[in-house]
């Protein structure tokens, strides 16, 4: 049961890079987003309401939910989705795995959590990537402009990801907070495109609805609650390998589907990027054992 979790969410999430691309140029990022977590609030809202799991959040809570869900469902999106104009659903889900890495600074800068050896070694490792997809030490030359936006984007859901943490001292669990989170972020979506003059009517073309349907219930409310439920049952720390796989996924599609010609640097930077999560997240003690049991019997 627990294998098929697992497996569940990082196909799930390996596949909505490429449905994220589906929806590009269709309507603006800003309509796309707000739809997709419109359908997830509501399903999100619904489960909670009969699992009689939905409870009463303390108003002074939102002014911690509020910020928590621009970082998380509106702003960080937005700047996810124009990356995607520019550079392959595959190398955003990369870019975006370093999440982990801007995580243990955060923690370090508002928690003054000192990151381990391992996390900071994988940090850098993780960077090297990074520079070796956007041509920065001079290798593989995608967009700049791209992974500038992807790397936003990823900074802010790292800041989400800081600011649910805020929310769980207050004592709110995490799907009542997500689920506030995510009506506070297409608050913001909302007033942002009236604001601009955008409308927020979505498409007919087929395609871009039954994105929309897979990122809205399966990508942000089926494999989201999966993975709590691994985490509950696993541990965080093994339930992050998803975050690893996940963007395998993603590459894969992104060669079969978007014609994507990767190169050698590319491939480098891709390698160093997955790399340096597998340093920050693997377990000495599993490794070890794994070593002991292959020496034992060859």
């Amino acid at each position: 049961m627990l294998g098929l979790l697992f497996l569940c969410v990082v196909v799930v999430w390996g596949t909505t890079w490429f449905a994220i691309h589906v929806q590009v140029g269709v309507t603006v990022p800003g309509t796309a987003i707000f739809w997709r977590f419109m359908i997830a609030s509501a399903a999100m809202g619904a489960w909670l309401y009969l699992s009689g799991r939905l409870r009463r959040v303390p108003w002074r809570t939102h002014l911690w939910l509020a910020p928590m869900g621009a970082c998380m469902f509106s702003c960080n999106f937005l700047a996810i989705y124009r990356s995607e104009i520019t550079l392959a659903s595959g190398t955003v889900s990369v870019i975006f795995s370093v999440a982990t890495l801007f995580n243990t600074l955060n923690q370090w800068l508002f928690f003054r959590q000192r990151p381990s050896v391992r996390s900071i070694a994988g940090g850098c490792i993780a960077i090297a990537g990074v520079a070796c997809l956007t041509g920065m030490g001079g290798v593989a030359g995608i967009s700049q402009t791209g992974a500038a936006l992807a790397l936003t984007g990823t900074f802010l859901f790292s800041c989400g990801n800081i600011l649910s943490r805020r929310v769980a001292m207050t004592g709110v669990d995490l799907p009542n907070a997500v689920y506030r989170g995510m009506l506070w972020g297409c608050a913001v979506l909302a007033v942002s495109q009236v604001a601009r003059g955008e409308s927020l009517a979505g498409s007919t073309d087929p395609a871009w609805i039954a994105a929309l349907l897979y990122l809205a219930l399966p990508g942000s409310v089926v494999a989201f609650l999966a993975y709590l439920h691994l985490v509950h049952r696993i541990g965080a720390d093994r339930a992050a390998y998803t975050t690893i796989l996940s963007p395998v996924v993603a590459l894969l599609i992104s060669i079969l589907f978007e014609g994507t010609h990767w190169t050698a640097g590319m491939t480098l930077g891709v390698g160093l990027v997955l790399a340096g999560n597998l340093v920050t997240f693997a377990r000495i003690d599993n490794v070890r054992s794994f070593l002991q049991k292959r020496t034992k019997n060859p």
